[in-house]
Order: C-alpha cells, then sequence, then structure tokens
C-alpha cells in the first residue's frame, strides 16, 4: 500500500488500478449494478445513520452518495454505543424497480429496506425474520421460476452455533419468510472449512451459485457453492485465497456483471487499525462452469481497469469545511442521535453542544460522538476548535476511537480558564487517562493535528492563535505546532476499524452547557 492511498483512489491514471480500491473500513462490501451505474453498501453495525450508498461509473473510483438506513431499529436499542451490534453484512439488490438491502442484525433478526431510487426516500426497516444470531441475509428472485428465496448464516455467539448456511422460500414481496428453513450447506461436513458465512446468493448458467467466505477473517478464503436446486446438494471450491500474495484472508463481499460482459468480484482485507479494505478483483468462469478469481485464485495488487468509460478520480469525501453548520455525508454518530447534539446556523464551522452526561472519562461509551472512518496511509488530520462554554469541566476534541483511544482538545478548567489537554484510554480500562499534563492556553481557540503513519501510530500536537485561526486552520501566529505525550497506537474494535471523531460535553449537571465550534477538518498525505 502506498502513503497516498489515505487521501486518493486507487486509479493509477494509465489504465491500471491498484487494490485496495476502497482504502478505509467498508465493511463485507456487497455491489449491484443498474444499467451503467455500479452501486455499494457495507456494514455500518451500531453508527448512525446506517447502510452507507456508495457509487461508480467503473468499479474503481467511488463515492459516498448517502445511507439507506437514517436510524437503527428498534430505536431503544440504539441509544447507547453498540458498537459491534446492529447492521452486519448487508446484501445489495435490485428487483421490480426498486433497490433491495437485507442484513441481519444478531441480536434481533433480519431486516429490509427498499427504495424506488438509490437516494431515497427509503422505507422504514422492516423485520423479515425475527431471531437472535441471523446474521448475513441475502435474497434472490429467481427470473426462471419466479420464487423468491433468502439465505443467511449464523451467529455462534447468539444462535450457539455457526458454520452452516440456512435457507427459506420468501414471499415475492421481501416481507417474510413462508417456511422453517433448510440447512443449505453444513460446513462442519466439508474437510478443512470453518466459520462459513456471508453468503451471497445468485442464479446464473441454470446453477443456483452461494459465494461465501470460510476460515476466519484474517486467514481464510472465498468459497463458492453450486447446486441445482435450491435446497442442495451443493458442491464447493475454493475460489480465492491469499497465495503467495501480501493480501491476507481475501474475505466475504459481492459479484457484479458490467454492461459490456466482464465479470468482478469485490471483497475485504482485515487491515489492522484501518478495518476492512476493499480490494477489487476480475472474474472468469473456467471450463467447468466454476469462477475464478483474481490471478487464477490469488488477489490481483495491480491489474487493468474494467472495460468501462473513462471516469475522473473519485474517492468518498474525507475533509469537511461544515457549511451552515451541516455535516458531510462521511460522517456518522455512535448511537442514534438526539436533539441538540449538533445546530445547524448560518456561517461555518460545526457546532456541536457540549452534552452533559457522566460518563466523559470514557468516550468509548458516549453516543454523541461523530466519527468517520480512519483512512489507511500515512496521514495529517487537523481540525480548528473554539470551546464556546464556560461550564466548569467542559470539553471538546478530536479523538482517534478504538477499543482504545486518544483524543486532544480544550477542556474549561474550575477558574474559567480554556486549557489544552491530551488524554488516553488503554483497551483494558474504562476510565481516560492524561497522556500530557493539561497546558493553559491563551484564548479559546486551537488547532488540533494528528500525524498518522501507514501502521496507524499517532502524534498528536495543537496550535494556538490568539486571533482568529480556527477560520483558516492557518494556526496564525501563536504557539505551535506543539508535540504532546508519546505516541499512541490506533487500535480496532471488535468487527470495526479506528474511527476519527469530533465530540463535546460537560459533567452531569442543571443548566445548558454551551457550544463548541470545529471547523476546517482536512486529511492530508
Amino acid at each position: 500500500m502506498t502513503p497516498a492511498t489515505a487521501t486518493v483512489t486507487g486509479d493509477l491514471g494509465d489504465g491500471t488500478y491498484r487494490n485496495p480500491v476502497l482504502a478505509a473500513d467498508w465493511s463485507d462490501p456487497d455491489v449491484l449494478r443498474v444499467g451503467e451505474d455500479y452501486y455499494l453498501t457495507a456494514s455500518s453495525f451500531g453508527r448512525a445513520p446506517g447502510l452507507p450508498l456508495l457509487h461508480s461509473r467503473d468499479l474503481v473510483n467511488w463515492t459516498l452518495v448517502g445511507h439507506a438506513l437514517k436510524r437503527l431499529e428498534p430505536a431503544a436499542a440504539f441509544t447507547e454505543p453498540r458498537h459491534d451490534r446492529g447492521v452486519w453484512a448487508p446484501s445489495f439488490r435490485h428487483h421490480d424497480g426498486r433497490f433491495w438491502i437485507f442484513w441481519g442484525d444478531p441480536d434481533h433478526g433480519i431486516y429490509q429496506v427498499n427504495a424506488a431510487s438509490v437516494r431515497g426516500p427509503w422505507t422504514a426497516p422492516h423485520l423479515v425474520k425475527a431471531g437472535r444470531g441471523l446474521i448475513d441475509a441475502c435474497p434472490l428472485w429467481d427470473e426462471e421460476s419466479g420464487e423468491a428465496y433468502l439465505v443467511h448464516a449464523l451467529a455462534k455467539s447468539r444462535a450457539g452455533i455457526n458454520n452452516r448456511l440456512i435457507g427459506h422460500r420468501m414471499s415475492p414481496d421481501g416481507s417474510k419468510v413462508l417456511d422453517e428453513g433448510r440447512v443449505l450447506v453444513d460446513a462442519d461436513r466439508i474437510p478443512g472449512w470453518f466459520t462459513l458465512e456471508g453468503p451471497k446468493l445468485y442464479r446464473h448458467d441454470g446453477w443456483f451459485w452461494i459465494l461465501a467466505p470460510a476460515g476466519g477473517v484474517a486467514t481464510g478464503w472465498q468459497g463458492a457453492l453450486r447446486s441445482r436446486s435450491f435446497l442442495g446438494p451443493y458442491e464447493e471450491r475454493i475460489v480465492l485465497a491469499q497465495g503467495d500474495t501480501d493480501v491476507n484472508g481475501p474475505h466475504q463481499g459481492g459479484w457484479v456483471r458490467t454492461q459490456h460482459g466482464e465479470d468482478w468480484f469485490l471483497h475485504f482485507q482485515q487491515s489492522g487499525a484501518h478495518g476492512r479494505l476493499v480490494h477489487l478483483q476480475p472474474m472468469r468462469w473456467d471450463g467447468d462452469g466454476w469462477p475464478v478469481l483474481g490471478d487464477d485464485g490469488a488477489p490481483v495488487r495491480v491489474h487493468p481497469k474494467p472495460g468501462l468509460p473513462e471516469q475522473p478520480p473519485a474517492r468518498p469525501a474525507v475533509d469537511d469545511t461544515f457549511p451552515g453548520g451541516r455535516f458531510g455525508r462521511q460522517w456518522q454518530w455512535t448511537a442514534n442521535p438526539a436533539e441538540g447534539w449538533a445546530s445547524q446556523h448560518t456561517g461555518d464551522g460545526l457546532r456541536l453542544g457540549c452534552v452533559r452526561t457522566d460518563r466523559l472519562d470514557d468516550l468509548r461509551s458516549v453516543p454523541h460522538v461523530l466519527t468517520q472512518r480512519l483512512p489507511a496511509g500515512d496521514l495529517v488530520v487537523e481540525v480548528g476548535l473554539r470551546l464556546d462554554s464556560t461550564a466548569p469541566g467542559s470539553r471538546a476534541g478530536l479523538v482517534v476511537l478504538g477499543d482504545a483511544y486518544a483524543w486532544i482538545g480544550l477542556e474549561r478548567a474550575p477558574d474559567g480558564t480554556a486549557r489544552l489537554v491530551h488524554r488516553f484510554a488503554p483497551a483494558n480500562a474504562d476510565v481516560e487517562r492524561d497522556a500530557a499534563h493539561p497546558r493553559p492556553v491563551s484564548g479559546d481557540r486551537v488547532l488540533l493535528r494528528i500525524e498518522v503513519t501507514a501502521d496507524a501510530r499517532c502524534r498528536f500536537s495543537y496550535s494556538t492563535d490568539s486571533t482568529d485561526s480556527t477560520d483558516d486552520g492557518d494556526g496564525g501566529g501563536g504557539e505551535g505546532p506543539v508535540r504532546l505525550g508519546p505516541e499512541f497506537a490506533a487500535t480496532p474494535w471488535r468487527w470495526v476499524g479506528a474511527l476519527l471523531g469530533l465530540f463535546a460535553g460537560a459533567p452531569e449537571s442543571a443548566g445548558h452547557a454551551g457550544t463548541a465550534v470545529f471547523s476546517a477538518f482536512r486529511v492530508t498525505p
């Protein structure tokens, strides 16, 4: 991976591309084509809005165009952070003039939403099948028979078993399953296979196909299974594995055929603190009718682009100037949002309310943290901050959030002055601690900065300016940049890569605690 992958597309500009084509945590991707347009969604777990919607015309250059899920359901279960729950491994389909997304929530069951346009409006989440441990759901509307089907996997943490794929007949309107379900594939009976999950169901060349990974996220492989009947029996084959490459565990994704008849496969690769990065593999069919992914079953790093019209370089947005107080599509709250967390206004800059809470000493448990994915590669993150709150103990800052976290920002001292603080919390601690001694600053404005290496090691610093440094983010004529604290190694969550976040809060007490204003959020290589 090159350092530039943090902020640029995988398009090399010479008719080839380099993997990953999406160098950030777009976990469990699925892809579809409608006409000449390609769409991708991914797991969003407990963040809101959920179910990101990405668009491309060439499968290499992608932009984020919205989300299909405004709030997670059931709403009462997501008023607090649930970083490893919520939306797991969605499937994206287009049927009967509508876009459909199915997913499994491991604690509640299988849901779906649908819309006439990818930009919405999307329907409210509908529970197709209730139950614990039901994950990785995928529908199929079989044009040959007129039947509709649903396949899903099982999470051992809730269901008590895994390594099995369950199939149902489904109502044509996608609202319910029509039977109790049947085990289509029991991978305990396949020598060497374990943790079979993430099925994607297709109909091709007279066969029912299930493309599904096995062997575990970090070290597994992509499998293909086929049968003449939906109910089986299925024969299996490994169609993509690490081999001699540096792409560990090529895992879970989706197949798409272009308007010109080329076949491609998008999947993820687990990459430490950066989470699950998305790769694009060429795909063909061998003489026995089996799919062959990558370079004869091994992942490619550099390859000729799909035979599609040239597109300008594009990537999902990371920078934001917050015009009118609005934040871009790349941002997600760590739980369902509530009134007062952010407010719109006539100028620029993100105005976050200093929400009063008794949990400020552990940002992993705070729902009003606004986050986006940590891009891969060497990069520098900067944001301006002004603390408008006078409440003692109020604070706001920039955080690298994961199983362990660290942040830098401003805090209102008991004497009313602002001080620069840098704090962190190890993975095994439930209270954060100082990473550096708090420092008094002149005024209420700072420019916060994090240098991130390609292996996700973070160095925190700040600049001050007694004038208006947060308007242009240049640090003005004040102090800085001043390095604070030791290097911090970013960590992922259980299923999620590390996140960049902005937050504001104040200790539990009566009365409004004021606001913090962030400006000019920038990520540069």
